[in-house]
C-alpha cells in the first residue's frame, strides 16, 4: 500500500503522513475505516516502529486519525473535510506566488496550462475534476 523511498531526502514519517493524507482525500481510507497497524507497516517496509508511530501520532494530533486502545487506528470523522479545508487555506500562498510570476513575466497562458494539466492529472488518478 505505502510506497516508501528510502533514498529520498524526505523523512520516512513525512512520506507516510503525505500518503495517508492522500489515501483519505481519495477515499482509499474512508471515515471510520481502520488503517494498517504500526506493526504491519513496520514489518512490511522494514521501518522502525517508532517512525510509523511518529507519523500516526502527528495525524492523531491533527485529528485525522484516532487511536482506539486495543483496536488500532481509524480515520476520524470529518478527516477528509479537514484536509480539504487545509488545502483551501493554501490559496493565499498560491495567489502570492502567481503575483510573483506575473511580475516576473510568466505568461498567463502558461499558468493556465499548468493548472489544467494538474487538474487533468488528478482526474487520471481517480480524483474529481472540479
Amino acid at each position: 500500500m505505502f510506497q516508501i523511498d528510502s533514498l529520498s531526502r524526505k523523512p520516512v514519517y513525512e512520506q507516510l503522513i503525505e500518503q495517508l493524507e492522500y489515501f483519505i482525500l481519495t477515499d482509499i481510507f474512508c471515515e471510520g475505516e481502520q488503517i494498517p497497524s504500526v506493526r504491519h507497516v513496520s514489518l512490511e517496509h522494514s521501518i522502525n516502529p517508532r517512525t510509523v508511530l511518529k507519523a500516526y501520532n502527528d495525524l492523531d494530533r491533527r485529528e485525522l486519525i484516532q487511536s482506539v486502545p486495543g483496536k488500532g487506528y481509524f480515520v476520524s470523522p470529518g478527516a477528509k473535510e479537514k484536509l480539504s479545508a487545509a488545502h483551501l487555506a493554501k490559496l493565499s500562498e498560491l495567489s502570492n506566488m502567481l503575483s510573483d510570476m506575473a511580475i516576473a513575466g510568466v505568461p498567463k497562458v502558461s499558468v493556465l496550462e499548468c493548472v489544467e494539466k494538474a487538474y487533468s492529472n488528478t482526474k487520471d488518478k481517480g480524483g474529481e475534476n472540479i
